[in-house]
């Protein structure tokens, strides 16, 4: 028995309202719940309307309407003991507080809703769909790993409950990490994903499904393709796939707008008018919450270089990498300080290890630091595994810092470690040892491969486009191997490195080929 089966007013009215909502067409759906909750005497059917209004003003991005809709909602599920109408409320709710600024709460709520929606005995499409706006809300906050699990279990659900497959295709999901990823320094692994998300929207077309996705997943679609097209991608889109013609759809939600300007921008700078994409950034104004604060500043970078104005691109990239870092930043004071108030010491304690993490992540790049690469190190020289570790070093980084100054440098950190971690191998280890030293371990390996690794990297970093990004100032990078053995235990680290210094300073030493 799903959730509605136990609702016994105006069934067929909540019925609509949600399908209003998937239509895109939140405002109608709205009426009609407002309708609901003047007129109904059942408390779970006003509990329903109550939170399904939330999810629709969320959608219409009224955001001075959230903290007395959450209030009166939850009010209203408080004495209900049904773990759907809880979990997706709570979903709302840290959908809500994101949208607010107010991350403490956001992460609090995120908690609480996979918690309630774990417990659902009889899960049905109600709570396929409270996982979808769970899934959601992890990926606003930037956690895309648990967004795109709680997903899953949306579209897992919905297909038991006879949902098709592409009502929960949510492309906005990886959207969001796509451009994370761009935001960060990695514009390679952002196409990477905005491929995947094209290849998804081709298969949909070529199945005939492509009629079946919801308006918000076409506007996200086409975002994605003006995106990729925006960082130098040739499409061939025709018809329905023309980015315009996806980015057009949305109906009246307020992140399928944001998205529909910002996709002019993109389309702008695509077809060789980077001018008229400057002057559109200048007029529009979009929530820093539907693509990340960053994604205006970054968007400009790209338009000014394809304009040729390196010194502004580089300026407004930089711009964009602050505005990221500092969203990093909230995050993790969220998990130092507001989690340990808002959860029980005992629970904290059993779920230690999820926030163990933070002690062992470089802020900079979010690569391990030098703290877990040791502990890593001494794990595999335990089991007597066989491993080679490398030492790469930068050239040429003291010259940025003192040319571009350190914002310049942490830039060219966080490249260089997208950088790395794009060739190396399934299975690798890549860690930021401290200063512009960076350390790859490269478990049951031995030196000619290594050497490969090495030509790999050194490759991939002098292709890279500094002049762009560091005018002037060309960065390189010396890489060093050592191979480690089962025998020494602690010492063979040390060892270890002392021997890769010394190829690294060879390494220097040596000529470069031009």
């Amino acid at each position: 028995m799903g959730w509605l089966d136990r609702v016994d007013d105006q069934v067929d009215t909540l019925t609509q309202a949600r399908a209003l909502q998937e239509a895109s067409r939140s405002a109608e759906s709205y009426a009609l719940l407002e309708r609901v909750i003047r007129t109904t005497s059942d408390p779970a059917a006003r509990a329903d309307a109550l939170v399904q209004r939330l999810s629709a003003l969320i959608n219409l991005g009224r955001t001075a309407e959230f903290t007395r809709a959450i209030e009166e909602a939850s009010a209203a599920v408080r004495d209900l003991a049904e773990p759907y109408l809880h979990g997706h409320l709570n979903a709302l709710a840290a959908l809500a507080a994101h949208h607010q600024g107010a991350l403490d709460r956001c992460v609090t709520h995120l908690v609480k809703a996979a918690r309630a929606l774990g417990a659902v005995e009889d899960p049905d499409r109600d709570t396929a769909w409270g996982w979808h706006d769970l899934a959601m809300a992890y990926s606003y906050l930037s956690f895309h790993g648990y967004a795109l699990g709680a997903i899953e279990r949306a579209r897992q659900l919905g297909l038991t409950a006879g949902i098709p497959e592409e009502t929960f295709a949510a492309p906005g999901i990886r959207l969001r990490n796509a451009v994370a990823l761009d935001h960060n320094g990695d514009s390679d692994g952002c196409l990477r994903v905005l491929r995947d998300v094209a290849a998804d929207l081709a298969r949909f077309v070529r199945s005939g499904r492509a009629g079946r996705l919801r308006p918000s997943s076409l506007a996200a679609y086409g975002y994605s393709a003006a995106r990729q097209a925006a960082l130098g991608d040739p499409l061939e889109p025709t018809g329905e796939t023309q980015p315009s013609h996806l980015l057009s759809h949305g109906g009246d939600s307020a992140r399928a707008r944001d998205m529909r300007q910002l996709g002019m921008v993109c389309l702008a700078v695509a077809d060789g008018r980077p001018i008229e994409a400057v002057a559109r950034l200048d007029t529009i104004r979009v929530s820093t919450e539907t693509l990340g604060a960053a994604e205006p500043a970054r968007l400009r970078s790209i338009a000014l270089a394809r304009a040729g104005d390196h010194p502004a691109a580089h300026r407004a990239d930089r711009l964009a990498f602050r505005l990221a870092a500092q969203r990093n930043d909230r995050l993790r004071d969220v998990y130092i300080d507001g989690i340990a108030a808002r959860i029980d010491h005992e629970e904290m304690r059993r779920e230690a290890a999820r926030y163990e993490g933070e002690a062992l992540t470089d802020p900079l790049t979010g690569l391990p630091n030098r703290r877990r690469l040791e502990r890593y190190i001494t794990a595999v020289v335990t089991r007597g595994e066989r491993v080679v570790i490398g030492v790469c070093d930068l050239d040429g980084f003291k010259a940025v810092n003192t040319r571009h100054g350190h914002h310049s440098g942490d830039l060219v950190l966080q490249r260089i470690a997208g950088v790395i971690n794009r060739v190396m191998r399934r299975g690798d280890f890549v860690a930021r040892y401290g200063g512009d030293e960076f350390v790859v371990v490269l478990p049951e390996t031995g030196m000619t491969e290594a050497a490969e690794v090495a030509r790999r990297i050194e490759a991939a970093v002098r292709n890279e486009d500094w002049e762009s990004l560091v005018p002037g100032t060309p960065v390189g990078v010396s890489i060093g191997f050592a191979e480690v053995s089962g025998g020494g235990l602690r010492d063979a680290l040390s060892v270890a490195f002392e021997q890769a210094d010394r190829e690294m300073l060879r390494a220097k030493s040596r000529p470069r080929a031009s």
